[in-house]
């Protein structure tokens, strides 16, 4: 089987990252790590976007080099992925060699093969989002809003692809194939922007001598390649694309890992760049229909119910989260309060909620209490023994219905759906010490079987969480199997799963609270 090849949108490093950032880099971690604990070899590239325009002015402004800008806020990004445990395998940075040389290849593939061609073009340019505006963009009174920026007439030659002779092969492919975009509702949003749309073609470059920080095309030295051949290239140059050709050392065996089986992107580059860009720069490329890559499409995390800006004054600050809730507390609100593919709104109070009620007073309790009274009452030494009844049984039966569903929703990318899968045991588990009180059997001598019985059943409940939620939770799930004795061995799967996992015998670790309750005070 082919390794699971995960990637993310590289990260424009024009402004340090926000919440948006770290829930699509934690979405991919999560899946990752599943895939790794269902049995399939993972393969997770990210990186970071750091050609362009706007980086060339902010550098200017900043009185750096734009190389030393992009390091620096690169440095941003890598931080906060190290702190929120974002392991990936591979990184992607667009000023890298290996990279330019595999997007210099690739256009001088296309130019080669008579789709690319050159042509002069005036219009009025937006100099704040660096594009050309039609009469589309004018308001009601005719004029170019304030959104547009500074707005001048230019005249300049460009280079353009031929993205129209393709477009009725996408609108094919995309009805033809519906796993192309998840969620699948994405794809009509896709096919109906296409429509009537056919005949315009991509403009793939701009002059040097307006634009120095981005890759020159090959085939003409006054030209600097324009961001779609340089960014959304990234997801084949660093999975060893062309690499023998380019000659790329140590690069992974593309043949083996391509198509990417999930490239992660936000819903506002869906279109057009993921969706109609990018495909078909593949499919001039050569590349055929079963070596598409899928797109997995998220939302955006809105502050009551409008888009986080700059402007606005709403943008959530995820270093400052991850230091209040901790970054596993983080990466279970992002993971639990958002379906994959849907918007979602940021909710102070929902975050604190998450935390003190889900994590510190449903897993954390939970776990904190079962190993205190196992070391109260039985010096932390479990046995299994011979009693069962109705209560036990139902605890079990929750146990065991658990992981079907748990990988089923996982699967589908329903991660909040997988994490309610999980936490089906912690709720009936919580229930179980309510209605067994092993505190009430410890003071009757003939109850000592039960009592046993019942512990056990706590701990064993608590390792199956442990390992279903660790995809979740990494640092928090590891924790908890130290207080509870065991360790995953090394290969152990979702399917090695089974009733039984401690022995007879098992000795139970020290009790410390796993998520200690906030105490926030309210704002006045």
């Amino acid at each position: 089987m082919k390794p699971y090849y995960i990637t993310t949108a590289i990260d424009y490093t024009n402004a340090p990252p926000h919440i948006g950032h770290a829930y699509e880099k934690v979405l991919a971690d999560v899946m990752a790590r599943f895939q790794r604990l269902n049995g399939r070899e993972v393969y997770f590239l990210t990186g970071v976007d750091q050609h362009g325009q706007k980086v060339q002015k902010s550098a200017e402004k900043a009185g750096l080099t734009p190389q030393a800008f992009v390091d620096g806020v690169t440095q941003h990004f890598t931080a906060l992925w190290e702190k929120l445990n974002v392991r990936y395998d591979g990184w992607a940075a667009t000023t890298d060699i290996k990279h330019k040389r595999v997007v210099q290849a690739m256009l001088q593939k296309l130019h080669d093969a008579g789709q690319l061609y050159k042509k002069s073009y005036s219009g009025h340019y937006s100099v704040r989002q660096e594009q050309f505006l039609t009469d589309k963009e004018r308001g009601p009174d005719g004029n170019f809003g304030e959104e547009w920026g500074e707005v001048e007439w230019r005249e300049e030659d460009a280079w353009y692809f031929k993205l129209s002779e393709h477009t009725e092969w996408l609108k094919n492919f995309i009805r033809g194939n519906p796993e192309f975009i998840y969620p699948p509702h994405r794809a009509n949003d896709v096919l109906n922007a296409l429509e009537g749309s056919g005949g315009i073609d991509l403009c793939i470059s701009r002059p040097k001598d307006r634009l120095s920080w981005g890759i020159p095309l090959p085939f003409d030295e006054d030209s600097v390649n324009f961001v779609w051949f340089d960014a959304l290239s990234n997801y084949i140059s660093f999975a060893g694309y062309l690499a023998d050709e380019v000659g790329n050392e140590g690069m992974p065996d593309f043949k083996k890992l391509w198509p990417a089986d999930a490239e992660i992107i936000g819903k506002d580059i869906l279109m057009p760049a993921h969706a109609v860009y990018w495909p078909i720069m593949l499919h001039a490329l050569g590349f055929t229909d079963a070596e598409m890559p899928k797109l997995v499409v998220h939302g955006w995390w809105n502050v009551k119910g409008a888009k986080m800006s700059k402007s606005l004054g709403n943008v959530i600050d995820p270093n400052v989260l991850s230091g209040t809730f901790t970054p596993d507390g983080l990466r279970y609100y992002l993971m639990r309060d958002i379906a994959t593919g849907y918007d979602a709104d940021f909710s102070e109070e929902r975050i604190i909620m998450s935390y003190n009620k889900e994590l510190a007073g449903g897993l954390g309790n939970l776990l904190n209490r079962s190993i205190n009274m196992a070391q109260k009452y039985r010096n932390g030494l479990l046995t299994p023994g011979d009693y069962d009844d109705e209560i036990n049984q139902a605890l079990r039966q929750t146990v065991a219905e658990a992981t079907p569903l748990y990988l089923e929703k996982m699967n589908g990318w329903d991660i909040h759906e997988g994490i309610a899968a999980a936490w089906k045991i912690v709720t009936h588990a919580n229930a179980f010490v309510d209605s067994t009180k092993p505190f009430t059997l410890a003071k009757d001598p003939a109850q000592a079987a039960r009592l046993d019985s019942v512990l056990y059943h706590l701990a064993e409940a608590l390792t199956h969480v442990s390992v279903l939620l660790s995809p979740i939770m990494p640092t928090a799930m590891a924790t908890a199997r130290a207080q509870i004795g065991w360790q995953m061995p090394e290969g152990f799967l979702v399917s090695d799963l089974k009733w039984g996992l401690l022995p007879s015998g098992h000795q139970l670790g020290a009790p410390v609270p796993l998520f200690p309750r906030l105490e926030i005070a309210e704002e006045k």
